[in-house]
C-alpha cells in the first residue's frame, strides 16, 4: 500500500511540473534590463541601465514609464532631437512631478510653501536619472551638508556656534524637522504624532503632559527660549543670561496671573537671583511644584 501511494505522489509532481512548464512557455516574455524601456533605451541606455533601480520603475518597464514625464514620445522617436521631446524644469517641471506627487501628505501646503515662494523646483533638489550615489529620495546631494546649506548659509553659520544640534553625526538632517514642501514658517516644521514640535520627538522627557505645565496656557513653545539650530549660548538658548530670558514674558504676563511679576524678595540685582533656574529647576513643567520647584 505504501508503494502504491508513494507513487502516485511521484506521479503528481511530474504532472505539476509538466504543466507548470506548459504554462510558463505560453506567457510571453517579460523583458528586464536595459530592453525593457526600448525603444527609449536603443539611445538613452545609460539612463535605461540605472531606472530599474528607480523608484518610478515600480510605474512599469515600457516607454509609457517614460512618456509618463515626458510626454508623447512620437516625434522624439522620428526626430531624436531635445526640441522634440519634454524635460520636465522650473515651474512647468514641478506640475509634472506633483500631477502625481500631490496626493501625498506632505504636500498639503505646497501651494504656498516657502520654496515654491522662491522659485525653488523639484528639480532644484531632486534628479530622477543622476542622483546624488547613496542619497534618499532621489536627491541631488546630502541634504544636510550640501544641499540645504548651499540656499541657507545663515543656518549653516548656526551649526557652527559653540551650543548646537550634531548635523550627519548624530544621524540627524535638516528633514529630520523640516518638511521641505511645506507652507512657510512653522508649517513647514514637521509635527509630532499629537500635533507638537518636532523637538519632543527626540526629548520626550520634556513633553509631559504635566500637572503644573510652564507655559500655563499661554502662548509659548521650544523656540521662545532656545535656537533651534545652534546658538552662543549653554542649551542653545536665546539669551546669554536665563533672567534676562525669564524676564521676557515674566514681567509682561497680566497681573494676577502665576508669574507674572517677581516676588519682592527676589532682588534681581543680586546674583544669587540671577539664575532662576537654580529653584525653578523643573522649567519645562512639574507634576508637584505650581512654581517648578521641583
Amino acid at each position: 500500500m505504501r508503494t502504491w501511494h508513494r507513487l502516485f505522489s511521484a506521479l503528481s509532481v511530474l504532472l505539476l511540473v509538466g504543466l507548470g512548464t506548459a504554462y510558463a512557455a505560453d506567457q510571453p516574455a517579460k523583458s528586464t534590463g536595459v530592453a525593457a524601456f526600448a525603444p527609449c533605451s536603443d539611445c538613452h541606455d545609460t539612463v535605461a541601465a540605472h531606472f530599474p533601480n528607480n523608484p518610478h520603475a515600480r510605474l512599469g518597464t515600457t516607454k509609457a514609464v517614460c512618456e509618463s514625464c515626458h510626454g508623447d514620445t512620437t516625434k522624439h522617436l522620428a526626430n531624436p532631437d531635445a526640441s522634440t521631446i519634454a524635460v520636465p524644469k522650473g515651474a512647468a517641471g514641478a506640475k509634472v512631478c506633483l500631477s502625481c506627487h500631490q496626493s501625498s501628505p506632505e504636500f498639503d501646503r505646497t501651494a504656498h510653501g516657502f520654496h515654491a515662494a522662491a522659485s525653488v523646483n523639484c528639480t532644484d533638489c531632486h534628479s530622477v536619472h543622476s542622483p546624488a550615489k547613496g542619497a534618499t529620495a532621489l536627491l541631488r546631494d546630502n541634504p544636510s551638508t550640501t544641499l540645504c546649506v548651499g540656499c541657507h548659509p545663515a543656518q549653516k553659520a548656526d551649526f557652527e556656534r559653540p551650543y548646537h544640534h550634531h548635523l550627519a553625526r548624530s544621524g540627524m538632517e535638516c528633514v529630520s524637522c523640516h518638511n521641505p514642501h511645506g507652507g512657510r514658517g512653522e508649517h513647514n516644521l514637521k509635527k509630532t504624532a499629537s500635533g507638537e514640535l518636532p523637538c519632543l520627538s527626540c526629548h520626550a522627557e520634556k513633553q509631559g503632559p504635566f500637572v503644573f505645565s510652564h507655559v500655563s496656557g499661554f502662548e509659548g513653545n521650544c523656540l521662545s527660549c532656545h535656537e533651534p539650530h545652534g546658538s552662543n549660548n549653554p542649551k542653545m538658548l536665546i539669551r546669554a543670561r536665563v533672567d534676562q530670558l525669564c524676564l521676557e514674558c515674566h514681567t509682561t504676563l497680566p497681573a494676577g496671573t502665576l508669574g507674572a511679576q517677581p516676588p519682592s524678595f527676589h532682588d534681581l540685582r543680586s546674583a544669587r537671583y540671577q539664575n532662576c533656574t537654580v529653584c525653578h529647576v523643573a522649567i519645562h513643567g512639574s507634576n508637584s511644584s505650581p512654581m517648578l520647584l521641583k
